[in-house]
Formats: C-alpha cells, sequence, structure tokens
C-alpha cells in the first residue's frame, strides 16, 4: 500500500521536518570544561562529541591573553592539506585573542562540508604542538 500526500500536505511535512530539524540544533562548547586551550586533543574531543549537524552552533571559549594565559584565536583552514600541516595561508580569521572570553566566540554549521578549525597564534604553534585544531562535518537532523 503506497501513502500518497496531496501538495499542500507534502509541502506542509516538508515544512515541519525542516521546522523540527532547526529546533533541534545544538549548542556545544568547543573542549567541553577544558575550553579552547593549548595541549588539549580536539581531534579526540571532535570524535567522542560527534556527530556534529546543520545549525548547530560551536562555542569556542578562551582567556585574552594576559602574563598567564597566552593567547588563542580561531581560524577556518579551506582544505585538509592545510589542516594537516597547520598552513594558515588562505584561512579565515574567525575570532582574534580577545573574542574567547565570556560567552565566547559562537560559530553556526550552516553546510555539509568540512570546517577545519585551528588556532594560528605562536606563528601556527598552537596547531602544530598545542593540538588545537579539528574538524567538524555537519549532517542534516534526519529525525525530530
Amino acid at each position: 500500500m503506497a501513502i500518497t500526500f496531496g501538495k499542500g500536505s507534502l509541502l506542509l511535512l516538508l515544512t515541519l521536518v525542516a521546522t523540527l530539524a532547526i529546533s533541534q540544533a545544538e549548542t556545544i562548547i568547543v573542549g567541553g570544561s577544558e575550553g579552547w586551550r593549548y595541549g588539549y586533543d580536539y581531534n579526540d574531543w571532535a570524535a567522542k562529541h560527534g556527530p556534529f549537524y546543520i545549525n548547530d552552533t560551536l562555542v569556542f571559549k578562551y582567556p585574552p591573553p594576559s602574563d598567564t594565559a597566552r593567547p588563542h584565536n580561531v581560524y577556518l583552514l579551506p582544505n585538509l592539506y592545510s589542516f594537516l600541516n597547520c598552513d594558515f595561508r588562505g584561512a579565515t580569521l574567525l575570532a582574534g585573542p580577545n573574542q574567547g572570553e565570556g560567552y565566547g566566540f559562537s560559530y553556526v554549521l550552516t553546510e555539509v562540508r568540512p570546517n577545519y578549525f585551528a588556532s594560528g597564534e605562536g606563528n601556527g604553534d598552537d596547531c602544530k604542538k598545542g593540538m588545537m585544531k579539528f574538524v567538524a562535518i555537519p549532517f542534516y537532523r534526519l529525525y525530530p
């Protein structure tokens, strides 16, 4: 037995599904209680706290630079090569060293594509030695 929908019913169903998917979006603190800091393995964190979904918000929290806190930032790297090699040529600076305090810097995952995040401070040292990089590939949420 086949189920049939009229044009109006199908449009209503699709609108409802899209609304449920948006309403299910989550806010995720990158690194959890560790925040965005040097020396924490964000690839491991992402593997354990994924999957991520379209319209989820990633929040990067880190203190401003001081005598006791080294500076960090958030870049969106353009491709896998840049991510693997911590190559910031062609990268987009999303948040500077003073944008992670308080509520932190928020980034909404809007497309199904790899999002390569990294901190480029210390001439890329945060990324290379400090493990401050991860990839988030959001999926469509198929259930309410």
